[in-house]
């Protein structure tokens, strides 16, 4: 059995702590730019509307087939138990609490956080990062945090949209076609859902994913190797990291707002 060698060991450790170093640094360095970047908000604009409405078709499209499949399946099982005019309270709760949030951010990390590594990779690959800091822009208040704080406003909205999308799918399913009771349907949302304790949560977590996603997507592509292969290697990674930080908060904020 051959042994490790204690100085790999070392070097791999000091390595992780100097990228977990440099990221906070990069992540409290965006969080300052607030103040700056609003002061030129029409480059959050034009980020928002790159990042937010060109997602906005895959996220209405998804969120629609998510309510028709939570309409049918919700129907089914509490159809069992004598209460599917429940129907409408499961698929808003399901929504606003869990999938809107989490299956927004899944998809906006497929969609949005990769074009923004492979945007800020490319650009380090051409060299026009190193360019902008020889003029003396700093290319963190310039490139990345317009980007930051686009992804952190646009994420919300994006999970509001899904959720909304949602339930009129789960409406058009259980009431249009298997024929749920409307009244029953809207009056069960209406009595079941609080606007602090489920929307509010709601919001809280799309919130913290916008933050997770945006910030990892530009970790990566800024730290991306100016080659094509590392360029591809930084998208992989932000879907990859991205996916499993969402996933994990998700279980940590639910734990959170929910226990008892």
């Amino acid at each position: 059995m051959k042994w490790l060698d204690p100085a790999a060991v070392g070097r791999a450790t000091r390595t992780q702590i100097d990228d977990i170093g440099n990221a906070a640094r990069l992540f409290l360095r965006l969080l300052a730019s607030l103040g700056p970047s609003l002061k030129r908000f029409g480059l959050i604009r034009d980020q928002i509307h790159f990042l937010g409405n060109y997602s906005l078709s895959i996220i209405a499209v998804s969120g629609l087939f998510v309510g028709f499949v939570f309409g049918l399946q919700g129907y089914y099982t509490l159809q069992r138990y004598g209460s599917s005019e429940a129907l409408g309270l499961l698929v808003t709760l399901s929504l606003v609490r869990e999938l809107g949030p989490v299956v927004t951010a899944l998809l906006f990390a497929g969609r949005a956080g990769t074009s923004l590594t492979a945007e800020i990779g490319l650009m380090k690959a051409g060299e026009q990062i190193s360019a902008m800091e020889m003029m003396a822009v700093d290319p963190i208040d310039r490139i990345l945090a317009p980007r930051f704080w686009a992804g952190v406003i646009a994420m919300p909205l994006l999970a509001a949209v899904f959720s909304a999308v949602g339930i009129i799918g789960g409406w058009v399913v259980g009431v249009l076609m298997i024929g749920v009771d409307a009244g029953s349907f809207w009056s069960q949302i209406q009595g079941g859902v609080d606007v602090w304790a489920d929307v509010g949560n709601g919001v809280v977590k799309s919130v913290v994913f916008g933050f997770t996603v945006t910030f990892v997507a530009l970790l990566q592509g800024f730290n991306a190797q100016p080659t094509p292969e590392g360029v591809s290697h930084a998208t992989t990674r932000t879907v990859v990291v991205a996916s499993l930080a969402v996933l994990g908060l998700d279980f940590i904020l639910t734990a959170m707002m929910f226990s008892i």
